[in-house]
Order: structure tokens, then C-alpha cells, then sequence
């Protein structure tokens, strides 16, 4: 019942916010990206929690499971990595800075393709010593 309450609180502020984002975007452009700022940030903050639950249970799991942690934990990092990248340029965006999110999702890309590599070359090496020859 927890979770039920909290998409239904997020939801009523989102409805709310967004009504003062109409309001105030045609009265004071600047406090309404004020605004979206502060929604977003206690979004966040809702749900660092809840996220952080996830990796605990995929953490134990993977260890139960006698999975390499390595590479959990370099997955663990990339969707860290995508999920904010996607939260601050959708800030961005609603500051009217669409270059600035677009640099932003450049650099996370580049950054998680750098992470994957290992990953790339275990999966490399592994198949080339299952290969006949």
C-alpha cells in the first residue's frame, strides 16, 4: 500500500506543480523554472530510497547467485549514470537549455560506453575461448 500512496502523492503534486507552471509561466518565467527545479528535486528525493532498496536486493541476489559483483556493479553504474542524465536534462529542458541537455546526454553516452568496455571485452574473450582453433 506504501508504493500506491506514494505514485498517488507524486501524482498530486505533479498536478499541482503543473498548474502553478501554467500560471506562472505567462506572470514570472524564471519562477516557474524555479519551480520545476524544486519538483524535480523532491522527486528525487522520494525515491532515492526506493532505489537504493533495489540495489540492495539485486546486490544479495547476485552474491546468493555467486554472480561476479564486477559486473553487477558496473551495471548498477550505468543505469545510475542513465537515470540521472535523463533527470538533469529533462531539467534542463524545462529551463529552455536544450543544447545543454544534449551535451549532457553526449557525455553520459560516452561515459557508459567507457564503463561497458570490460563488459564488451569479458563477453569478447570468453567467446573467442569457446571458438575452435
Amino acid at each position: 500500500m506504501g508504493e500506491y500512496m506514494d505514485i498517488a502523492r507524486l501524482v498530486g503534486m505533479a498536478l499541482v506543480t503543473t498548474v502553478l507552471l501554467m500560471i506562472l509561466r505567462q506572470e514570472k518565467p524564471q519562477m516557474a523554472v524555479v519551480l520545476s527545479i524544486a519538483f524535480s528535486v523532491v522527486v528525487f528525493l522520494m525515491l532515492v530510497g526506493k532505489l537504493s532498496s533495489v540495489v540492495e536486493v539485486i546486490t544479495e541476489l547476485s552474491r546468493k547467485a555467486e554472480i561476479n559483483f564486477f559486473f553487477l556493479s558496473t551495471i548498477l553504474k550505468i543505469l545510475g549514470i542513465a537515470y540521472l542524465t535523463e533527470f538533469a536534462a529533462a531539467i534542463c529542458r524545462d529551463a529552455g537549455e536544450q543544447a545543454v541537455a544534449q551535451k549532457l546526454e553526449f557525455a553520459a553516452k560516452v561515459i557508459i560506453a567507457v564503463l561497458a568496455l570490460p563488459i564488451l571485452v569479458a563477453i569478447l574473450e570468453s567467446l573467442m575461448q569457446m571458438m575452435p582453433g
